[in-house]
């Protein structure tokens, strides 16, 4: 089956877990049952560290703090899903609850 990146920004990161809404974190944690029940799988998924965590490396090599690439939203994690098509791979997507960014999906590479 193809894989497909699905990542995850969003406009600022909770301080803690405690800070994500109930109806949020529910989402999350039945995200991964529902996948399953696509016939898809979830390879891999991760959550991210706090933005002041990064570090950008600059074209000219220059390494600065954060993530300052022109954007307003951070990475705030990802997942790693195989899905029959990118029709089945977006729908997964649309699972994932966002607090105020976005989700985009992208196809892996194939060998």
């Amino acid at each position: 089956m193809p894989q497909y990146a699905i990542l995850i920004y969003e406009a600022e990161l909770p301080g803690d877990v405690a800070d994500i809404p109930p109806e949020v974190m529910e989402a999350n944690l039945s995200a991964g049952e529902k996948i399953a029940a696509m016939g898809a799988r979830v390879v891999h998924e991760q959550a991210l560290q706090p933005r002041a965590t990064a570090r950008t490396i600059h074209k000219d090599g220059l390494v600065t703090d954060g993530p300052f690439l022109e954007s307003k939203e951070v990475l705030a994690g990802f997942f790693v899903v195989e899905a029959a098509d990118l029709e089945q791979a977006i729908a997964i997507g649309t699972l994932l609850p966002i607090m105020d960014g976005a989700v985009e999906v992208r196809p892996l590479l194939e060998e």
